[in-house]
């Protein structure tokens, strides 16, 4: 019904055109010619949107998702795509392939994946030569492969990065009569200004254009009611709320899953390998968990060093000298004397600012801490989070509007996480509850210490932090989506 409005309004805009330059030309001597063009104008013009959006049994249930990024690195839009495939919907997912996507979404029979390449723009010349050339080249890249697919029903694009898929999605909207969702993540001009300053003029100039194109959606997502709030008040948008809640892969890891893990991970990082020589106890062991010859069983073994693990895509957004640094200090407590266990720090992800990092790790000498950098499978990260001790998230959103989703993942899987703060982390992280608030280094040594001290204990602060996750439950993404987003594709 929607589309026969749209042919309609079409339709009548090209009659009203037509009437008023018939008008004003009638008493040329040109008159007869301008009225033919007109006419092989509107006709053809009426033509190409029908064929545009030339609809057939499945239009309605076909839906594109759309990242300009790495699709593998994007979760949130991989478990858009699982949920529509849910409820019989065939979903072409466009994006970069970087990094392998989840099984569940490459085995998917209905789910699509169109791969497009990431354009780098002409080399030479100023900075800003590039730049325009990039965008250009990504825009007739994108607007090319949007119009060539099936007439979708819907396109859920992801923001950031929206410029330029946010103006050619709403173009090929247009065009075709589907319905143009975004979903926000955060700001992509925040983004921006991280690197080059809030004053720079091609930070204006895009949150000009996240606000003008913005507008132009059918429907908009986001991540916090603080960016719903945000939205409706300083750009005149009106968004649902979509909390990131963890899928059902996100659980606590059995012991056998944990031991298994640990082994492949021995493999390549020497963090993970057994300590000492008594091992005559265990076929096989790590530095955490050992499989007894007896019996075959899986335990975890006494003296264990204590787990912490954070995720990262190593960008601006995130400042790992405080971890580094309240790694430093906890180094120092235990060499001080205090009773504390060693510490494995598993820091995971891909990302611009990693080799930075990287060569900063290299110049530490702890003794009594360990830190490694591994890039995990996406079917073997959330068996790590189901084994970790304690989260630690350094994600400090650029527009104070966003949550980060390793959190909820984290929560998932039952795991306390301390949280550097943010205007609106109280959404999602609740101070003494789940986890600790910190604000720099000090503080977080400090949470480290507190927390660590009767490891591994079951009556200390972070023993009750997993029962009161474990207590809470929570809910997860499939009825969250359900409730939020459904209704949106099958509404009026």
């Amino acid at each position: 019904m929607a589309d026969t409005g749209t042919s309609v309004s079409v339709a009548t805009l090209s009659l009203l055109v037509f009437v008023l330059l018939a008008g004003v030309y009638l008493t040329s001597l040109n008159a007869l010619w301008t009225l033919l063009l007109i006419i092989i104008i509107v006709t053809l013009s009426t033509q190409i949107l029908r064929k545009l959006r030339r609809r057939d049994a499945l239009t309605e249930r076909r839906v594109c998702v759309l990242v300009l990024g790495d699709i593998g690195r994007s979760p949130r839009m991989q478990y858009h795509s699982l949920s529509l495939s849910k409820h019989g919907y065939n979903v072409t997912f466009v994006g970069y392939l970087g990094s392998t996507p989840h099984r569940d979404v490459s085995g998917d029979e209905r789910i699509r994946i169109i791969p497009i390449s990431e354009v780098r723009g002409i080399q030479v010349g100023p900075r800003v030569m590039t730049y325009v050339t990039k965008v250009i080249l990504q825009s007739l890249q994108l607007f090319l492969v949007l119009l060539n697919m099936d007439l979708q029903s819907h396109i859920l694009m992801q923001n950031p990065p929206g410029l330029p898929s946010m103006a050619v999605t709403w173009l090929v909207c247009a065009l075709r009569g589907s319905q143009f969702t975004i979903d926000w993540h955060n700001y992509g001009y925040t983004i921006m200004a991280l690197s080059h300053g809030p004053n720079h003029p091609i930070v204006w100039l895009a949150q000009w254009y996240e606000r003008l194109f913005g507008r132009f959606s059918s429907h908009n997502l986001c991540v916090t009611n603080a960016m719903k709030d945000d939205l409706q008040i300083n750009w005149n948008i009106k968004a649902t709320t979509l909390y990131d809640k963890p899928p059902a892969i996100f659980t606590e890891t059995p012991v056998e899953l944990q031991h298994d893990l640990f082994m492949r991970l021995a493999k390549t990082h020497l963090q993970f390998q057994a300590c000492g020589e008594n091992a005559a106890e265990e076929m096989d062991r790590t530095a955490f968990t050992g499989r007894h010859a007896s019996d075959l069983s899986v335990t975890l073994t006494s003296g264990r060093p204590a787990l912490l693990i954070s995720s990262t895509s190593w960008t601006e957004d995130e400042d790992f000298s405080i971890l580094l640094k309240a790694l430093e200090e906890y180094e120092g407590f235990v060499t001080a004397g205090a009773s504390l266990p060693s510490l494995v720090c598993v820091i995971t992800g891909k990302g611009p600012q990693k080799e930075h990092y990287k060569k900063m790790i290299a110049t530490l000498r702890f003794e009594h801490v360990k830190i490694c950098t591994p890039w995990l499978e996406a079917e073997d990260y959330p068996v790590l989070l189901g084994s970790a001790d304690l989260g630690v998230c350094l994600h400090k959103s650029s527009s104070g509007l966003d949550l980060p989703m390793k959190v909820v993942d984290m929560f998932g899987c039952c795991l306390p996480v301390c949280a550097i703060h943010f205007n609106c982390l109280h959404e999602l992280v609740k101070h003494e509850e789940n986890g600790l608030i910190f604000r720099d280094s000090q503080e977080l040594a400090g949470q480290l210490k507190s927390l660590l001290q009767d490891f591994p204990g079951s009556q200390g602060r972070l023993a009750q932090f997993r029962r009161n996750l474990q207590a809470g439950g929570g809910q997860r993404w499939d009825q969250n989506w359900d409730q939020n987003v459904l209704p949106l594709l099958t509404g009026p």
